[in-house]
C-alpha cells in the first residue's frame, strides 16, 4: 500500500508539472519563468520584432524607440530589419517561431500575403502584435494592432491646406480657378499609405471648397528622400508652373521634393505650399527655414505601448483588439517653438 501511495503521488506531481509546462503558449519551458504570483517576469519574456527597414528618419526613430523600450523593461528583443522586402519579414517571423519566442510583432511592409505565416504562428501558440501598418488577413490571426489613425492624418493634411489657402487668399499659379495638387504617395500596398490618401481625398471631396482643388499628379515616392526628389523632378518637368500644393505622405519624400523644387528655381513653402506627415525634426527645420508649411504628426514612439502590451499578452491578460495613439498637427508658425520638444 505504501508503495502504491508513493507511485500515485509521483504521477500526480508529474501531471502538474506537465500542465504547467503546457500553459505558457510560447517562449519555451516556463517552470523557471514564473514569479511568485504565477506571472512571467519581464526578464524572462522574449519578443521577436520584424521591422520594415531604415528607409526614413521616422523608421529609424521607430526602431530606436522600440529597442530602448525593450531595454528599459528588461525584456529580450529579437530584432530583424527586413530591408523593405516582405519575404525577409516572413523569414524573420518563421525564425521567431522556431525560437519559440513569447510574442511576435511585425510592422508589415504591405497589407497582403500574411495569412500563411500568421497561421503558422497561431498554430505554434505564439501571439502576434501588429505595429503601425496593418494587414488584410483574418483578424483572428493576430491579437492586436497598435497604430495611429492614418485616415485621420490624411484628413488633417487636407483640412489644414484648405483653411490655409483660403485664409492666405492664395490664387492658382497657373491661372484658372483651381489649385493644382501634386501627391507623393507611400509604398504601394502599404495600409498606412492607402489610408492617408483615402483620408486626404475624402476630406477634399467633402470640403465646401472642393471645386477649387484638382489633383494633377500622384505617384509613389516609396517613403524615401531620394525617390521623393526623383518623382518631384518628374512632376516639375510636366507641370512645374502649375503646381500649387504638394502633399507628401511622409517627411522624407517632402524633404527630397524640396531639393527638386529649389533646383527648379521655385520657392518651396511659398510658390508651392507643402504639407507632409510624420512631423520629424527634419520637417521642423524645413518649416523654420520657410521651405515647408505644415507637418501632421505620425509618432514613431510606439515602443512603450508595444512592450507593455507584449508583457500583458505573455502573462495571459486580455488586451484591446485595436490600440490607437493620439497625434497632433504642427503648422510652420509654431515649428521653432515646438522643435525643442521633439523626440525624433
Amino acid at each position: 500500500m505504501k508503495k502504491n501511495r508513493l507511485l500515485a503521488a509521483f504521477l500526480a506531481s508529474a501531471m502538474m508539472l506537465s500542465l504547467a509546462a503546457c500553459s505558457g503558449g510560447g517562449g519555451g519551458d516556463t517552470a523557471g519563468d514564473q514569479t511568485a504570483d504565477g506571472t512571467k517576469d519581464a526578464s524572462d519574456i522574449v519578443v521577436g520584432f520584424a521591422q520594415v527597414g531604415a528607409e526614413s528618419e521616422w523608421r529609424t526613430a521607430n526602431t530606436e524607440n522600440i529597442k530602448q523600450a525593450a531595454e528599459n523593461a528588461g525584456i529580450t528583443l529579437q530584432f530583424s530589419d527586413a530591408q523593405q522586402k516582405q519575404e525577409n519579414q516572413i523569414k524573420a517571423i518563421r525564425s521567431f517561431i522556431a525560437s519559440d519566442v513569447d510574442v511576435i510583432s511585425v510592422c508589415p511592409i504591405v497589407g497582403t500575403g500574411w495569412d500563411t505565416v500568421l497561421q503558422e504562428a497561431k498554430d505554434a501558440g505564439i501571439p502576434v502584435v501588429l505595429v503601425d501598418r496593418g494587414v488584410t488577413a483574418d483578424p483572428s490571426l493576430y491579437v492586436t494592432h497598435i497604430k495611429a489613425d492614418a485616415v485621420k492624418e490624411g484628413e488633417k493634411a487636407f483640412n489644414w491646406i484648405d483653411e490655409y489657402m483660403q485664409a492666405q487668399g492664395k490664387t492658382p499659379r497657373g491661372g484658372g480657378d483651381q489649385f493644382q495638387i501634386a501627391i507623393l504617395e507611400g509604398t504601394v500596398g502599404s495600409s498606412v499609405a492607402a489610408d492617408r490618401l483615402n483620408g486626404f481625398s475624402t476630406a477634399m471631396s467633402g470640403s465646401p471648397n472642393a471645386a477649387q482643388y484638382n489633383i494633377i499628379a500622384s505617384q509613389t515616392g516609396e517613403y524615401t528622400r531620394a525617390k521623393g526628389k526623383e518623382v518631384m523632378e518628374s512632376f516639375l518637368k510636366s507641370d512645374g508652373d502649375k503646381i500649387d500644393i504638394l502633399f507628401a505622405c511622409n517627411d522624407d519624400m517632402a524633404l527630397g521634393a524640396i531639393q527638386a523644387i529649389e533646383a527648379a528655381g521655385i520657392k518651396p513653402g511659398d510658390d508651392i505650399v507643402i504639407v507632409s506627415i510624420d512631423a520629424a525634426k527634419g520637417a521642423f527645420n524645413a518649416m523654420i527655414e520657410g521651405k515647408m508649411n505644415c507637418a501632421v504628426e505620425h509618432t514613431p514612439n510606439l515602443g512603450d505601448i508595444l512592450v507593455e502590451t507584449a508583457i500583458k499578452i505573455a502573462n495571459g491578460e486580455q488586451v484591446p483588439a485595436l490600440i490607437e495613439v493620439e497625434e497632433d498637427i504642427f503648422p510652420a508658425d509654431i515649428a521653432e517653438q515646438e522643435l525643442p520638444n521633439r523626440t525624433y
